[in-house]
């Protein structure tokens, strides 16, 4: 609901803060007091275009702010989505400069003036000679009929078979993607997957190879030394050994115990130079051997590197990428298996939509008649005995919403083709067209209204009978109309006159007494009579205004 409006230095208004309730607001006053400067100034702060002609002469900028009561769901999730907060009031607000630029917010937080007309068209509608929102947008079309017929059932289930149809569709294409894929890179892989089985890679492998490797580069110095004491030992240091000790036995006897520490020396020694002999040579094999070894613990360790290279991974990783490739190339072979069965599952959810929007669609043209119907019987009060409307019903792009397109259409008079509202009605009628669909639909408050002149061209008894229907809506919600009908006026909760002092636009609410005398103004012209103000007062009586 609009709550205020605060104007500043727009064309002849200075400064006007206006306060709104819920029911029937009017606006009257003579042509040309400045009531379409209102709707110019709500439109700037619900993201009209910027036309620098609004700014007051001599003023620095314009500035009009629009506040509302807490908005309606639709309104606060696109808050929420920009974290502005959404709670309590919500205040539009636009400034424009005399060279055009302007700016917006959105409770004083900077904003695109595009997000504030997408907010306006949540909260205000706007029907008349000023401009044409919301129930005369075909967009809304749809949705206004199945409120009217209360398919809420049925739209729910035509959203969720919706959901589940493209949630199946989208999991059947991409396994038909991936299968696609891995069929044109089938060869390929497996050809790698039998590269990669050959080399059978182990964890930890190559960091035993290189150390392998380092030890085998090592193992140089080792054969050098080892190579070298073999030649200093000589080719039987033992034996050499064991001769000089035979030869001291020959003359033991005679030495009569002086060659004993001697023998036994070399006894120890050729022992130990034995044993010595045995190491070497031994060492010597095992070295001979890892030599013999280097070449294969190379091509093993690059092998595995250039693997890990060709699969951008570390050489300890290639047993997950060997067991990864066995997956994929025995999925291959059920992947077949899986698409079918999830393209039935599309196949199912598809048949399950187009039942659920079968439905809605058999509801919705028999919703259709109806509307068509009751909108029809509030023509003829409304001075459009001569028009006729009708609900189309076509194939639409399936949605969320069904299957249909809706279109609302009006012929005039009988012998004219019918055509969308905007292009067949003129303003005056547009404003009641759509005044005849919110009275048919007045359960449904909506946003706030706006009816500009939607009494131009009528009076008396169709006059009274615009009046009655903006009063029922009125009831359901907010309306705010700008009215040059007693008839209209008479029927209003709060009244507002417009008029002009001087070069300036003034705006006062007026109380009992002085709706009487705005109402005989309107009855009597330029000189209000007491007869007229007889008229005025007995008008608000039987209107019960």
């Amino acid at each position: 609901m609009l709550c205020g409006l605060a104007i500043r230095n727009v064309v002849l208004i200075e400064r006007l803060d206006l306060s709104f309730g819920p029911g029937l607001s009017v606006l009257t006053g003579e042509t040309g007091a400045g009531k379409s400067i209102l709707l110019d100034a709500l439109g700037l702060a619900l993201g009209a275009r910027a036309d620098s002609g609004l700014v007051r002469t001599g003023a620095e900028r314009a500035d009009v702010a629009a506040s509302f009561e807490e908005p309606p769901e639709e309104a606060a999730a696109v808050l929420r989505d920009l974290d502005i907060d959404a709670a309590g009031e919500l205040v539009l607000r636009r400034t424009l400069s005399p060279d055009g630029r302007s700016r917006a917010f959105i409770n004083d937080m900077p904003v695109a003036a595009g997000l504030l007309r997408r907010l306006g068209q949540e909260l205000v509608e706007v029907h008349g000679q000023f401009e044409q929102r919301g129930l005369l947008d075909e967009g809304s079309h749809r949705g206004l009929l199945d409120r009217f017929a209360g398919h809420d059932v049925l739209v729910e289930a035509a959203a969720d078979a919706w959901r589940m149809q493209v949630r199946a569709e989208e999991a059947a294409n991409a396994a038909r993607e991936a299968r696609a894929r891995d069929l044109a890179a089938r060869e390929e892989l497996e050809a790698e997957l039998e590269t990669l089985e050959r080399l059978a890679p182990r964890p930890g492998e190559e960091t035993c190879l290189a150390a392998r490797r380092r030890r085998i580069l090592a193992h140089r110095k080792i054969v050098e030394a080892a190579t070298e004491a073999r030649a200093l030992l000589g080719e039987d240091a033992a034996g050499m050994l064991r001769g000089a000790a035979r030869s001291l036995a020959r003359a033991e006897p005679e030495a009569e115990g002086l060659f004993d520490e001697a023998l036994s020396a070399l006894d120890r020694a050729t022992i130990e130079v034995e044993e010595a002999e045995r190491l070497v040579q031994a060492l010597g094999s095992r070295i001979e051997d890892d030599e013999a070894s280097a070449d294969a613990v190379e091509a093993r360790l690059f092998a595995l590197r250039d693997a890990a290279r060709k699969h951008r991974v570390e050489a300890d990783s290639l047993p997950d990428i060997l067991e990864s490739m066995r997956r994929r190339v025995e999925a291959l072979h059920e992947d077949g298996a899986r698409v079918a069965r999830l393209e039935e599952a599309a196949a199912e959810a598809r048949a399950a939509f187009d039942l659920a929007a079968a439905a809605l669609t058999t509801g919705r043209r028999d919703a259709a008649a109806a509307l068509a119907g009751a909108v029809g019987r509030e023509l003829p009060p409304l001075k459009l005995d001569k028009a006729s409307f009708r609900v189309v019903l076509e194939p639409g792009q399936p949605g969320p919403s069904g299957a249909d397109r809706v279109r609302f259409e009006v012929r005039t008079n009988s012998g004219m083709p019918f055509g969308a509202l905007a292009r067949i009605a003129s303003g005056g009628e547009l404003a009641r067209f759509a005044l005849a669909l919110k009275a048919v639909l007045a359960a449904d408050s909506g946003p706030s209204m706006i009816f500009d002149e939607v009494d131009a061209g009528i009076g008396g008894a169709t006059a009274a009978a615009v009046g009655v229907r903006l009063a029922a809506l009125g009831k359901a919600g907010q309306v705010l109309v700008v009215t040059h009908a007693p008839q209209v006026a008479a029927r209003a909760s709060r009244h507002f006159r417009v008029s002009k002092n001087g070069a300036r636009t003034i705006v006062a609410e007026l109380d009992e007494g002085g709706r009487e005398e705005e109402i005989a103004r309107m009855l009597a012209g330029a000189e209000i009579t007491g007869a007229a103000r007889s008229a005025a007062r007995a008008l608000i009586l039987d209107e019960g205004g």
